[in-house]
Formats: structure tokens, C-alpha cells, sequence
């Protein structure tokens, strides 16, 4: 939460998150997911990279995923959860 209070403090037009949620508690995890979805609703655009898929697809518009540095699908949230394939390939669900 500081490390998001500094950036925003700089009043930025773009906030680029690495992993915010990275070894927290998931009640912590809701809290970062409520801040971020808090973020978007006032203009602020955010690019998250994130290792907790739901926590992402909640705050998400647009999703990409990764595979060793190369964009290996996209797609709105709602068409991800609906590709199970996609999931169990890349993303170990």
C-alpha cells in the first residue's frame, strides 16, 4: 500500500503494477484488488502484471498473457475464463 501511495503521490497519468499482491494475505489481496478497481473508477490507468489470476480478472479489461516473453493469447477477462484450455496450458489452473 505505501509503495502505491508514493507512485500516486507523483500524480501519474499510467500506474504500471509488478505483482502488488506478492506474498500478501488474501484478505490483503481483496484490500489491493478493491484500491486498484478504486484507482480505475477516478481515470487512472493501471498495467498490472499479476500472479493471482482472480484477483486480476476482477480488476481487468483487457488480459495478456505471457509465455517466456511473448504474448501467447489476449482477450477480455470473461473470454478467458471461458477458454479452459488457455488456463491449463499457461496459467496452471
Amino acid at each position: 500500500m505505501l509503495a502505491i501511495a508514493r507512485a500516486l503521490v507523483t500524480n501519474p497519468d499510467t500506474l504500471l503494477m509488478d505483482e502488488p499482491s506478492e506474498g500478501l494475505s488474501p484478505l490483503l489481496v481483496k484490500e489491493i484488488g478493491r484500491v486498484i478497481r478504486e484507482l480505475k473508477a477516478s481515470g487512472l490507468s493501471v498495467l498490472l502484471v499479476e500472479q493471482s489470476l482472480p484477483m486480476a480478472l476482477s480488476v481487468a479489461d483487457r488480459v495478456y498473457v505471457m509465455s517466456t516473453g511473448t504474448v501467447v493469447w489476449e482477450g477480455t477477462p470473461a473470454q478467458l475464463e471461458a477458454d479452459p484450455s488457455v488456463k491449463a496450458r499457461f496459467l496452471g489452473v
